[in-house]
């Protein structure tokens, strides 16, 4: 197995709201594309699938341009005082790849795997309100292509993939209403089936998301329509650093990053 990636984070003028850029520390690993990785998975199950990509991912094949986390801004008013709290996190300018900076593909994952890929960047899976805050923030918003069969194979995740690139058209910067977001919600815990995963976005160019937040599938199902989108744990709340953790368990803080009532839920 090749050797994990290592990551380091270099952070400049957070406070004049620049990128966060998440630099790669060991290039001891064989590039692999997009393309060749769709081609060399195409004939796997979800789980050899979700193994490989991670393997990959891990591996460094990511490409570079995902490792410039954008500064999205939010406030939240405490409703007792009066006052404005303000935020800044950090995410993916689109949705977890495999590849190259020239040859990459978008790759629908388990909650499972995402979160093995998240703990290893330092990174967590955004609720519904920051779905919704990136989408309002996005610079290239596309109208969701739905697909209708063998929603859960791979060759459909690469022919989604190749649809969007279409959709896009070389535009650069951050990308919403492609996918339905793998979600963190409180719902995952209340629910009277367990061991489920929560989606929600796929955002229409009126804003209003196809998919409301649901906990119907279970955790290991993924589709072509979901992604993967990976933001930075640390948070800068009212001008200091924070865990989003820490963020989440604060009955005040906690808006800033969620519109559900309790917010107890942070990984999967």
């Amino acid at each position: 197995m090749r050797p994990l990636i290592l990551f380091l984070f270099v952070i400049g003028c957070i406070g004049c709201g620049k990128s966060l850029v998440l630099n790669k520390t060991n290039s001891n690993f064989v590039p692999v594309t997009g393309e060749q990785f769709f081609k060399d998975a195409m004939t796997m199950q979800w789980k050899q699938r979700d193994s490989f990509a991670v393997k990959e991912i891990l591996a460094g094949n990511i490409p570079r341009f995902l490792l410039k986390l954008i500064p999205i801004n939010v406030i939240a008013i405490d409703s007792t005082t009066g006052k404005v709290n303000r935020a800044t996190f950090y995410v993916m300018p689109d949705y977890l790849s495999v590849g190259t900076n020239k040859n990459w593909a978008r790759i629908p994952l388990t909650p499972i795997a995402a979160q093995l890929i998240a703990d290893s960047l330092q990174c967590f899976l955004p609720t519904r309100k920051m779905v919704n805050d990136i989408y309002a923030n996005a610079a290239i918003r596309l109208t969701p292509v739905p697909m209708y069969i063998h929603r859960d194979s791979t060759v459909t995740m690469w022919q989604h993939h190749l649809i969007i690139e279409g959709q896009r058209k070389q535009q650069k910067g951050l990308i919403a209403g492609i996918k339905k977001d793998v979600v963190i919600s409180d719902q995952l815990t209340r629910s009277a089936k367990t061991n489920r995963v929560a989606i929600y976005g796929w955002h229409l160019p009126d804003g209003k998301p196809i998919q409301p937040l649901y906990t119907g599938h279970v955790n290991w199902y993924a589709d072509y329509s979901h992604g993967i989108r990976l933001i930075y744990r640390k948070i800068k709340v009212n001008g200091n650093w924070m865990d989003y953790a820490k963020v989440m368990e604060h009955p005040i803080l906690r808006k800033l990053l969620s519109d559900e009532p309790v917010g107890d839920v942070i990984r999967y």
